[in-house]
């Protein structure tokens, strides 16, 4: 393979990404999209979690054109700078590519009728969100190019570029708009409460998981309105340049409406020059210029070798992006299995430095964290405070403290200034600690010297209105911070063996999937089903939206998991008990083979859905009434009675949407569209009728939601407080049945007497979620599917360590998407089972025995069985098995003797920052 690599003109290895580069930079030039909005310069540097922060010169440098300048040379302090780099042809050989080439925003310029380049007030989402970042041009305040000024008033257009035919636009779904769009709406009010915002729309499609909650917060916002219309930019004021929208309404007719600004929600188009790039590659593409995938294998393309992920596979959101990421290193581990470890180096760090007799010199270093800490907290002045602490002998402030060049930064700063302690101020420890921990180990210092301070979280989210306040509470959680750092002492984490067999708990789609996987790359696996066969809910799916043999993949995956010998599938199981830790579970475990101990080093939780039995629509009483899973059923059987109907009505979001379950279930609109489609191939003449409240058939299943709409299926919306009514025909059981509902385009009710009522009902958990959770001790979230570790960074982890979860355990999703879920979760597990060791936290609770009085407390409320009674010269007492311990704390708090502590968290840290709680001079009571 034959790479050639551009210059930079950038030493990176020197690069810190100070910017200052950038600032002095004199050659400017307009961004490509909007020309007045945002001001580019030769030299480039990104703010970025995911890659290191440094700089790269563009060829408008004046050197680079005329031999001029070199200011940038001159004012770079490492010496980073080197123009006498040139272009570099490198040949590699490599067993598998993945292609994760992402996307292009949509460029509205393409098209006059959006005014964007004509007018100074129409911009694209993506500078929008420029506009909210504090590395953006006006420093995270949301201006107007023509003025300068807060605009109050401002519109977002939906679908641009997106769900059209005409020329210049795309006909699928970008997926990912509606929801970007609430954000917006909501970080706008979060800068100027004052701000009137409204989104112009045609279906709102939340269909991710909790997506529903996030749009109805943005749209209970004060002043803020979500309108359902086609919307025009029809002029601008030449004066104000503002811009008017002229659209439709229901009661008044078309309405023109003056705003200062106009957001246009762009969608995702294929990447550029993506044909070149597909020919290079020797991959297929789809109608749409994406990578042509199969729903069997939405990782694969149509070259061996050669794997996708993210918004290359079509238009997808972050969590999808992450895991099908995952996948695709799982699918090059099951080809490159023989070649694991024999290129990885270990990561070596410096000699830890004994600090324990010396004085606390702590350093504290102050994160803006873009503008979601520094547009509400003054940081300069919480840097001032921290420098008049006891102890503290360095402070500092940071843009982004996790970013690459600011963890580089502390660690030099810790071993310049002879730090010892080392205080982040910043945002909750959950995710980013132990970046800064390994920042503290290389710098040769033991990692438990580090204090995470969340003035994030805890200070400027709940306190955005109250700036003062909240930088006189960020002052408080360092004080805080810096008093416990005082009294932090060293401790050791140790290795633990990884046992390199994983269980698979269910035997559906996504956990045969990921046991297959998983198998392949080499490990063993037990995979456990609850009923007699494999094959989950699929079983009762006769094909997908884009016509994928469902059947035939079932049945193929089934043979190649029984002839997998690596695989070992028990039948009717049910779990007992679950004990252990990362890379050492045991799993008790009653099926056909008798009782089973399954020792495992990982687990994945694969337990499926279930559909929603309705109670509503006379669901059970009239034989006429049936769910979408059950049509389906019937028409693969070549039900009569359903293939001859005449009349049918298909009511979406049946048990769904609503209080009790207040979540979209994805996968509905999906699968009326497929029934409605074969009811139409077998009865062309067929009258069907889908009631909605929004069609959310997103990505590439827009193209068949205008198939069916072609094909004279009528969708007619309803609203949530008008649904659908449902009774007996005058023939009783055995006739139609009467649907009424108001049609809000006609503005009168219409009455349907309907052959067949098909109702799109809702997914829910299965029934086993809660007792499987309490086993494996992981959390569910409020809708009662299985709670990821993080929405969008770990999709397919648990806070648990050694656990994972895929399918439609972890949310409703399609079959393709439970497959590139589970080999995401694949991965995942061999990123742990391919290690022979597993590091344990020090951070875990020790026994003092001379304290202890055997009263058990402690081994009654430790949850992970970690304590237990051991013979002593003193008798009985208690004793902490480190392997086990979870350092939760609470056998601590239970000790009434106060025998059992826990490190890292001991009585005097805690202290120390209670008494610093009121400030100098205050007396703590």
């Amino acid at each position: 393979m034959t790479l050639v690599k551009k210059p930079r003109y950038i030493i990176e290895d020197k690069c810190t990404g100070c910017t200052t580069c950038v600032k002095y930079c004199p050659v400017t030039y307009p961004d490509q999209f909007n020309q007045e909005l945002s001001e580019n310069k030769a030299v480039h540097i990104y703010f970025s979690q995911a890659i290191p922060l440094v700089a790269y010169i563009d060829q408008s440098c004046l050197y680079l054109k005329e031999k001029k300048c070199l200011i940038c040379e001159s004012v770079c302090k490492a010496d980073a700078i080197d123009f006498s780099q040139k272009e570099e042809k490198l040949e590699i050989n490599v067993g598998a590519i993945i292609l994760s080439v992402g996307f292009e925003p949509y460029n509205p310029a393409l098209k006059h009728e959006y005014g964007f380049g004509r007018m100074a007030n129409v911009i694209t989402s993506m500078d929008f969100e420029r506009l909210l970042s504090s590395t953006g041009p006006h420093a995270g305040e949301v201006r107007r190019s023509s003025d300068q000024k807060h605009p109050k008033k401002i519109a977002w257009i939906q679908c641009i570029g997106s769900r059209r035919v005409t020329p210049g636009d795309n006909s699928y779904c970008s997926a990912v708009c509606c929801t970007y769009t609430q954000k917006q709406v909501i970080l706008t009010k979060d800068h100027d409460a004052s701000a009137e915002c409204t989104v112009f729309h045609n279906d709102i499609r939340s269909y991710g998981k909790d997506f529903e909650r996030y749009y109805q917060r943005a749209e209970k916002l004060s002043d803020v309105r979500f309108f359902r219309s086609y919307a025009s930019i029809v002029r601008e004021d030449p004066q104000t340049k503002n811009v008017f929208i002229r659209y439709a309404t229901n009661g008044d007719g078309v309405v023109e409406e003056e705003f200062d600004l106009v957001v246009l929600s762009v969608g995702l188009n294929p990447p550029a020059n993506v044909k070149e790039l597909a020919s290079k590659f020797g991959v297929a593409l789809n109608g749409h210029n994406f990578c042509d995938i199969k729903s069997t294998n939405p990782i694969e393309t149509s070259r061996k070798g050669v794997y996708v992920s993210g918004g290359f596979q079509g238009p997808t959101d972050i969590p999808e992006s992450v895991f099908s990421a995952s996948g695709a290193g799982a699918q090059c581990g099951q080809q490159l299995s023989y070649r694991r470890g024999q290129l990885s180096e270990a990561r070596v760090y410096p000699p830890e430095r004994d600090v324990a007799g010396e004085e606390p010199r702590v350093g504290v270093f102050v994160c803006h964290c873009g503008a979601n800490i520094g547009s509400v907290v003054n940081v300069p002045s919480v840097v001032d405070y921290a420098l008049t602490l006891p102890n503290v002998v360095y402070a500092q402030e940071q843009l982004f403290s996790c970013a690459t060049n600011s963890a580089m930064q502390i660690s030099e700063i810790i071993k310049e200034r002879g730090l010892n302690r080392v205080v982040v101020a910043a945002c909750s420890p959950r995710t980013l600690e132990p970046l800064f921990r390994d920042t503290l180990l290389e710098a040769g210092l033991n990692q438990y010297y580090f204090e995470m301070a969340n003035i994030r979280e805890h200070n400027s989210w709940v306190h955005s209105k109250e700036k003062e306040e909240a930088t006189d509470k960020a002052k408080d959680i360092v004080r805080m911070s810096v008093a416990r750092s005082c009294l932090l002492a060293p401790l050791q984490e140790f290795d633990l063996p990884v046992n390199k067999t994983a269980l698979v708990v269910g035997g559906g789609v996504a956990g045969m999937t990921c046991a297959l996987s998983i198998a392949q790359q080499g490990c063993e696996v037990h995979l456990l089903e609850k009923e007699k066969t494999l094959g989950g809910n699929a079983r009762r799916i006769s094909h997908a939206l884009d016509g994928m043999d469902v059947q035939k993949f079932v049945r193929d995956t089934i043979k190649a998991v029984y002839q997998d010998p690596r695989i070992k599938v028990y039948h009717e199981a049910t779990i007992l008990d679950v004990a252990g830790y990362v890379g050492n579970f045991v799993t008790t475990v009653r099926s056909e083979k008798g009782l089973s101990e399954i020792k495992h080093g990982a687990g994945v939780i694969a337990t499926g859905a279930a559909e929603y039995k309705p109670t509503e629509y006379l669901y059970g009483q009239s034989g006429r009434v049936m769910t979408q899973l059950e049509l389906e059923e019937k028409i693969s059987a070549q039900d009569e009675a359903v293939l001859a109907a005449q009349t049918v009505v298909m009511i979406q979001c049946v048990g769904c949407r609503q209080e009790d379950r207040n979540y979209c279930a994805r996968i509905c609109c999906g699968h009326a569209i497929k029934n409605a489609l074969k009811l139409k191939e077998v009865n062309p003449g067929a009258d069907i009728h889908v009631l909605f409240r929004d069609m959310r058939t997103y990505g590439f299943s827009e193209d068949y939601y205008r198939e069916a709409s072609n094909q004279d299926v009528k969708f007619i919306r309803y609203d949530v407080d008008g649904k659908p009514t449902v009774e007996l025909g005058d023939e009783g059981e055995g006739g139609p049945v009467k649907v009424g509902v108001r049609d809000q385009i006609l503005g009168m009710e219409l009455g349907i007497d309907a052959d067949l009522l098909v109702l799109s009902a809702a997914i829910i958990p299965a029934e086993s979620t809660q007792e499987v959770a309490g086993l494996f001790k992981v959390t569910l979230n409020p809708d009662g599917f299985f709670k990821e570790a993080h929405a969008k960074l770990k999709p397919v982890e648990f806070s648990i360590d050694g656990m994972y979860l895929c399918g439609m355990a972890q949310y409703p999703k399609t079959i393709a998407e439970s497959i590139s879920q589970a080999y995401g979760a694949a991965g995942r597990v061999l990123t742990l089972l391919s290690k022979d060791t597993v590091v344990a936290s020090g951070a875990v609770c020790e026994v003092l025995e001379n304290n202890c009085v055997s009263c058990g407390a402690c081994i009654t409320a430790c949850t992970y069985n970690a304590i237990e009674f051991h013979q002593t010269p003193q008798g009985r007492k208690a004793r902490v098995n480190p392997i086990l311990c979870k350092g939760d704390g609470l056998c601590n708090t239970k000790c009434p003797t106060g025998a059992i502590y826990l490190k890292h968290f001991t009585d005097e840290e805690i202290e120390s920052q209670i008494d610093a709680a009121p400030g100098p001079g205050v007396l703590a009571l």
